[in-house]
């Protein structure tokens, strides 16, 4: 039988795309419902041609949920994903507050689908967005060459920072295009339009930033070697959707191009684009509104002995956090691995 969704966090950024994401792969639904914060409550939102009222999320308001699709700040998630657990759901939640509990998987389906076939808390969490598109490009070539050392640059875009981050950058853009002051910064760390951010999240250990701790710690966790690793730097940039992200990878074996470029081929849930003199290259513009991870500018590394540089690009809303989620639901459903009620 379809199961019964309820989208958290239904009006915001992700959750809207989560709604688009769910229509166009045509996710199997018996019912639908979309859960927001009382600010939110009594809204409709269309949803293949029905209109759906937004309900205050509320304990009870996952009585009969199957799966939940939850896209609200880690301290709500903390809250409500246990209470809908409870009610007999799983959650596939986009928050922080779950991804490195050892009870909880963090799941890539095109890198550790297995995962899923022990969810004690009733609870998966979905990576990182930055995380998401770097893991799926690794997983071929950790299976061909395994890899000793990740150097990731990264090159995010504004709606990362959800609805707030796109309605400043757009504001600020706009100010600078008609030569008037720029609106202060409120979702970002500093102005945006016109320049880079390497700081636009919480600082963490050692210097790095949240965000960059997180792709050293869910890369191991998803990749499941906790020799892997991973040196980042994060960064901003005036984007409005699409993160790209520049690779340095070390091998324990060695490892061509056009070992990489077939293994890239075959791999699920790659386009690879890498061909120079054509301008075939991964673009974040080109990247919006796909659920794919394109790579391309494969080059050797000269440096050390067996090396590879990357250029990685994915839609942060779609791949890394909507579509994520969803293929994880689809992965639930298709194993037959939902609760029996």
């Amino acid at each position: 039988m379809a199961p019964s969704v309820a989208v958290v966090g239904a009006t915001g950024a992700v959750g809207e795309v989560m709604r688009q994401v769910l229509t166009e792969r045509k996710f199997p639904l018996r019912a639908i419902k979309f859960l927001a914060s009382a600010r939110s409550a009594g809204k409709t939102i269309d949803f293949q041609g029905k209109k759906h009222p937004v309900e205050e999320l509320r304990p009870e308001a996952f009585a009969g949920v199957d799966i939940v699709l939850s896209s609200t700040p880690a301290g709500i998630s903390r809250e409500y994903s246990p209470i809908a657990a409870r009610a007999g759901a799983i959650v596939v939640d986009n928050s922080s507050a779950w991804r490195m509990d050892p009870d909880v998987p963090l799941v890539v389906p095109e890198v550790n689908a297995d995962a899923l076939a022990r969810i004690p808390k009733g609870i998966v969490a979905n990576p990182n967005c930055s995380t998401i598109q770097m893991v799926v490009a690794l997983k071929p070539l950790h299976d061909l060459a395994r890899i000793k050392r990740v150097v990731v640059a990264t090159y995010q875009a504004s709606s990362g920072k959800g609805a707030t981050g796109l309605f400043e950058l757009d504001a600020q853009l706009s100010a600078v295009s008609r030569g008037e002051p720029v609106p202060p910064a409120k979702a970002h760390a500093a102005q945006l339009a016109g320049n880079g951010l390497p700081h636009d999240w919480k600082a963490g250990d050692m210097g790095y930033t949240e965000e960059e701790w997180k792709m050293v710690r869910e890369t191991k966790k998803i990749m499941g070697d906790e020799t892997i690793e991973v040196s980042p730097t994060t960064a901003r940039v005036p984007v409005r959707i699409g993160h790209s992200e520049a690779l340095n990878l070390e091998f324990e074996r060695p490892i061509s191009v056009e070992q990489a470029r077939q293994a890239f081929r075959r791999a699920p849930g790659i386009v690879l684009l890498d061909d120079l003199s054509k301008g075939e290259v991964p673009l974040a513009l080109a990247s919006t509104g796909r659920d794919e991870v394109f790579v391309g500018r494969i080059r050797s590394d000269p440096t050390v002995p067996h090396g590879l540089n990357l250029w990685v690009v994915a839609d942060n809303l779609r791949k890394g956090a909507a579509t994520n989620a969803v293929q994880i639901a689809e992965v639930l459903v298709q194993r037959n691995l939902l609760p029996k009620r």
